[in-house]
């Protein structure tokens, strides 16, 4: 269904253009995520995107003060029985009410700051 939605949306029927033409678009949208929770400081990568419709991707990478690179992903898989959260491709746990609210609040920043921002849509 995405490849038809891409073939519409940008008019090409080649399957590697609308592969590549969707990769561009989430990496736009994981760098416009970075910034929901503020400003990303010097030095840092940080990424927050939507995977797929229960999949919700947060990744940083910096340089530690012995300058070596370090990373962490958090992975949240949205179930009807709640949130569920692994880090370091681990086992995943249920979360807090809170931070579930929390990661409910910054996807609905980042679903508007999207649509706004990047697609011209208004939410």
């Amino acid at each position: 269904m995405i490849r038809k939605l891409l073939s519409v949306i940008t008019g090409q029927d080649d399957e590697q253009k609308q592969i590549g033409y969707y990769r561009q678009l989430m990496r736009r949208e994981a760098e416009m995520g970075g910034h929901v929770f503020g400003p990303v400081p010097e030095g840092r990568r940080r990424e927050f995107f939507c995977l797929d419709k229960n999949t919700w991707i947060w990744h940083e990478e910096w340089t530690d003060t012995n300058g070596n690179r370090q990373s962490k992903t958090t992975r949240y898989d949205v179930r009807p029985t709640g949130i569920l959260k692994a880090q370091e491709n681990g086992s995943y746990h249920k979360i807090s009410e809170q931070e579930s609210n929390n990661l409910i609040g910054a996807a609905q920043i980042y679903i508007s700051r999207a649509l706004t921002d990047l697609y011209g849509v208004q939410a």
